[in-house]
């Protein structure tokens, strides 16, 4: 306990070091649901020791892009690379703020005390997904999208596709687990830790794991520090340990 007190101190020291000593920041952060989890967890501690608010919205980053685009008011958006880059590129968020938080590999989820797909090897991730009963995805979200092309990249998309369950939302997908409609869902491991009643099945093979990296970004018309700061705490090295336990991993 008192390590983690040590290093939460280390990462937030440049913040209430800074001048700004500060009047209080509203901070509003429209997050892709693949990183809620460090979100959730880092928040508070940066409330804490910076006394700025911090507001949370979560979804689909190719919907909260589009929410972006349509005039909503953020002060900093955590969507995947190319999304963000796009709306840098539309002048929405800051290019000198962008920043690589985590990535995140995809997993198999199974209900809880479901029998554990034998994923070892490639041979063996295909029989497991043609063997399904059915198989959802959140067709719009990073992972389904690289899901899809893995299939194709095996040769089983439509086998796979005739039995699957696209689903809107990651809540959808985890219903459709629950509620017993597929047999296994494909999601981040960040998204597949926190189900209540679910379990991680089994990591895609090394042969075709695919990482869904996170990006984090502050609103072009920024109104204060406090975002960048929020971002910098993200980041920041001695949470690491805090990004590991909730299924993610640095790009360093």
């Amino acid at each position: 306990m008192r390590r983690q007190s040590f290093a939460l101190l280390a990462a937030v020291a440049v913040l209430l070091a800074a001048p700004a000593a500060a009047s209080a920041e509203e901070i509003l952060v429209l997050s892709s649901v693949g990183i809620k989890a460090v979100v959730e967890e880092l928040t508070p501690s940066f409330e804490k020791a910076t006394t700025n608010d911090v507001t949370a919205a979560f979804g689909l980053a190719s919907v909260l892009k589009t929410r972006i685009e349509g005039g909503e008011r953020f002060d900093v958006a955590i969507l995947t690379p190319a999304l963000l880059d796009e709306l840098i590129a539309k002048g929405l968020v800051a290019a000198d703020s962008r920043t690589v938080v985590a990535r995140v590999g995809l997993g198999l989820m199974i209900k809880a005390g479901a029998p554990k797909p034998q994923v070892g090897t490639v041979d063996e991730f295909k029989r497991t997904l043609l063997a399904a009963r059915s198989v959802t995805y959140a067709s719009s979200g990073a992972s389904g999208v690289a899901f899809l092309k893995i299939l194709d990249d095996l040769g089983i998309a439509a086998e796979v596709k005739a039995k699957a369950k696209p689903a809107a939302s990651g809540d959808e997908v985890n219903a459709n687990v629950l509620g017993g409609a597929s047999d296994l869902a494909v999601l981040p491991i960040s998204e597949i830790l926190p189900v209540a009643g679910a379990e991680l099945g089994a990591l895609f093979p090394d042969a075709v794991q695919t990482y869904v990296l996170m990006a984090a970004g502050v609103s072009s018309g920024l109104r204060g520090p406090a975002p960048k700061d929020f971002v910098a705490f993200l980041a920041a090295p001695s949470n690491d340990g805090v990004v590991r336990a909730k299924g993610m991993e640095r790009v360093r």
